[in-house]
Parts: C-alpha cells; sequence; structure tokens
C-alpha cells in the first residue's frame, strides 16, 4: 500500500511545496487553471449523474428482461474499458464534429456538441457508464422477486414498490458506481481530449494543464494541479463514501 499508493502521493505534495508558498498561490488564483478544474469537476460529476439515471435503467433491463441480443448489449457495456480512450474520443468526435455524421443535423438546430462543455460530459457519460452498471448489476440480480411480490400484495403501487422496497437496497451500489464514475472522469484524458477542442478558459480540462506544464518541463507547477484535484477528489470521495456508510446502516448491512 505504501509503495503503490501513499509514497507516489506523498510524492505529488512534496513537489508541490518545492515552488514556495508565493508559487503556490499564483498557480492556484490562475484562472485559467481554476476555470480547468471547475470544468473538470462539473463535467465529471453531471456525466456521474446521467449514469446513475440511465445505468440503473440498462442494469434493470439486462436483469429483469429477455430481449434479443440481450447478450451482445450486456458484452457491449464492457467496450467502454477495453477500447482505447483516444479511440474513443476519436470516434465522438467524428460523429458529434459539426461535418459529423450526427452532428450535421445537429448544427442546424443550434445544438454543437463537439467542442463544447456538452462534449465533455458526452465522453465522461461513455466512459462512465459500466461502472454504475457492473455494480448494480449484481444486487439488483439478488433481490428477490417475492419481496415485489409481498409488496403488491399489501396494496403498494409500482412507484411505492420502486421508491421503499428496490431504491434503498440498491443506493449503496449506486453510491459506489457514481464515485467510480467520478473519479474515472475527473482524471479521464483521452476520450476528452479530442471532442473539447481545448479552447483556454472554455474547453480546456485540468488534465490538460498538467500535460501542458510537463511540457514545459514546469514539474511543480504540473503537480500543483494534480495536488489540487487529489484533495478535491479526496473531499468528494469522502462524502460519498459517508453517504454511502449512511445507506449502508438504513437498509441494515453490514460496510465490507
Amino acid at each position: 500500500m505504501s509503495f503503490i499508493v501513499l509514497i507516489p502521493l506523498a510524492a505529488v505534495f512534496i513537489k508541490s511545496f518545492g515552488i514556495g508558498w508565493d508559487g503556490l498561490w499564483e498557480i492556484l488564483t490562475s484562472e485559467r487553471i481554476l476555470k480547468s478544474l471547475q470544468l473538470s469537476f462539473s463535467s465529471a460529476l453531471i456525466a456521474a449523474f446521467i449514469n446513475v439515471v440511465f445505468g440503473l435503467l440498462l442494469a434493470w433491463c439486462l436483469v429483469r428482461y429477455n430481449f434479443p441480443g440481450k447478450r451482445l448489449v450486456d458484452a457491449l457495456v464492457d467496450l467502454p474499458f477495453a477500447l482505447p480512450t483516444a479511440v474513443a474520443g476519436i470516434a465522438l468526435t467524428s460523429l458529434y464534429a459539426p461535418t459529423g455524421w450526427l452532428g450535421q443535423y445537429l448544427e442546424p438546430l443550434g445544438i454543437q456538441v463537439a467542442y463544447t462543455p456538452i462534449g465533455i460530459t458526452l465522453a465522461l457519460v461513455f466512459i462512465g457508464i459500466p461502472f454504475i452498471v457492473r455494480t448494480v448489476q449484481p444486487v439488483l440480480s439478488d433481490i428477490e422477486t417475492e419481496l415485489e411480490e409481498a409488496a403488491s400484495a399489501l396494496g403498494a403501487n409500482r412507484w411505492q414498490t420502486i421508491t421503499k422496497i428496490i431504491l434503498p437496497i440498491l443506493l449503496p451500489a449506486l453510491f459506489t458506481g457514481f464515485a467510480l464514475a467520478f473519479a474515472r472522469g475527473v482524471g479521464e484524458y483521452g476520450s476528452v481530449i479530442f471532442i473539447a477542442g481545448n479552447q483556454p478558459f472554455k474547453t480546456e480540462i485540468a488534465p490538460l494543464m498538467i500535460i501542458s506544464r510537463l511540457e514545459e518541463y514546469d514539474y511543480a507547477g504540473a503537480t500543483t494541479i494534480a495536488a489540487v484535484m487529489l484533495v478535491l477528489s479526496f473531499i468528494i470521495l469522502f462524502v460519498i463514501n459517508l453517504l454511502q456508510a449512511w445507506a449502508n446502516r438504513r437498509t441494515g448491512r453490514n460496510i465490507t
């Protein structure tokens, strides 16, 4: 644990403090860096929320229904894991660029996806949805249909069964999937870099700022941005873990 995680993370902070407090403050108050951090975190959060909704629906269909091509759809869920992120970024850009297969129809409607924050969020949805599906799917499979039948027999309608019986059981898994999708989205580079357009103050993500600083041999500046991302990510993930623990206590499940 120390060699793989703790020591590399400590090195990030040690390298960051090498430029002194004045250098740290200059980087942390830079409008360009603040905009890139805001874009990365907001896009990752929005994409994770979208994935919670559609990932839950997809997992529900895969578990509860039989339909032609079900095995193919189930296999395609893992495609973002296997597909190189750069390939995913190029494919999405080709689809949603103003001259792309889909973008050419959206452009006349005033909807621009590529080279906007919408495109960044779309890319993060693509690479994050497997985390939701694969964390919810086994929990959903373990829920006995007798619980729903008993709720129906006691007079509960379908909405009450979902909100009072099924959703509380799924909450810990949803929080876990959300955390994984968010963490992946914050640090994502390959699938975003092509569709983002990399316009300063508009579509420039924080990982790109880190790469730019590294190309300029500004290692202290790069590690400072990385340290800020690390702290913010830890705070958000810590809050998510607290919510997950609360959901576990509410449903009477022990945290393993």
